[in-house]
């Protein structure tokens, strides 16, 4: 069962149209990244898939069921982490889940509240009060909120909104084990570097439409994207490198200077694979940043109006 199914979306806010063509799919086990400019229809998607919003066309499942007409069923095994997010300042932070665990008839006892900061690293916070979180604090309460009643499905709008590196890579860490936990997630966000580390497939709406939606590498592969970065090196390349000799078949090798080298990866392979393989072979990397392409150069053809017509695409009618 796909845990959010939207096929042809259609919907208005009044008499101003919204959404025109909007299909989005997430199952069990995946992180799909939801993707677009401001104003392009992310938060209008969402809460149609909610049943927050009634669609005008088109068709919105949630858990199998209609979110619109079937009540709170479809939504009992939903996390949600909206943006911005809803706290209340004068509560602590063991006090504000246990107040929501009631809501959702969850354990509140301490042992479990203390289990649940645990999980999102606010372990050292329990008597704070929650006004003076930082933002990145917040956002940690926020997703333990949002895991009270152990969901199938988690909706997450900009989740490392304010947590610094290690912050993020901890709640990248979560959200992997939660998918491999079986959990699906929509991770809607303007972090590129978020949805690459995270997402398996990706969904990009423009002006309300879906412009793309498939696995991230078939996307990339179909816009010829590569992966581009930039290896800072502490010494030379091993012998037979230029040639091409120390170098994996899914690295190419566009540049090198002393200290420095340009390489493409290709995206079925990914970066973490091919470092290990570049490490193996000799090559003294210290340092590694993009330098374009990829995801971002696909991003701006979609929604700059150059919207590549690759038969992977599985694009709206």
């Amino acid at each position: 069962m796909r845990l959010i199914e939207i096929d042809h979306l259609r919907l208005s806010i009044g008499e101003v149209p919204v959404l025109h063509d909007v299909c989005l799919e997430v199952a069990p086990g995946e992180v799909v990244g939801l993707l677009g400019p401001n104003g392009a229809g992310k938060t209008t998607t969402i809460a149609a898939a909610l049943g927050l919003l009634r669609p005008q066309g088109g068709t919105v499942r949630l858990m199998g069921g209609d979110p619109w007409t079937g009540g709170a069923a479809p939504r009992r095994h939903v996390g949600v982490l909206p943006d911005p997010n809803g706290f209340y300042d004068w509560m602590t932070a063991p006090d504000y889940l246990a107040f929501f665990a009631d809501l959702h008839g969850a354990t509140n006892d301490a042992a479990a509240i203390a289990r649940r900061m645990d999980r999102v690293g606010l372990a050292p916070r329990r008597g704070q009060l929650i006004g003076t979180f930082s933002r990145g604090m917040r956002q940690r309460l926020g997703l333990a909120r949002a895991l009270i009643g152990d969901p199938q499905l988690l909706v997450l709008d900009e989740p490392t909104n304010g947590l610094d590196p290690r912050g993020r890579r901890e709640m990248h860490d979560l959200l992997l084990a939660l998918a491999e936990q079986g959990v699906g997630i929509l991770l809607c966000t303007h972090i590129l570097d978020d949805v690459e580390r995270l997402c398996s497939r990706v969904c990009v709406i423009d002006a309300g439409r879906t412009v793309a939606q498939g696995l991230l590498a078939d996307l990339l592969a179909g816009q010829n994207s590569q992966l581009r970065f930039r290896l800072e090196l502490a010494g030379p390349l091993p012998q037979g490198s230029a040639a091409g000799g120390a170098v994996p078949a899914h690295v190419r090798l566009l540049h090198h200077a002393p200290g420095h080298a340009i390489v493409d990866i290709d995206p079925h392979v990914g970066p973490p694979e091919a470092w290990r393989e570049l490490f193996f072979l000799g090559w003294p990397i210290v340092a590694i940043a993009p330098e374009g392409g990829g995801l971002e150069a696909l991003y701006l053809a979609l929604t700059g109006g150059v919207v590549p017509g690759a038969p992977v695409q599985e694009r709206a009618a």
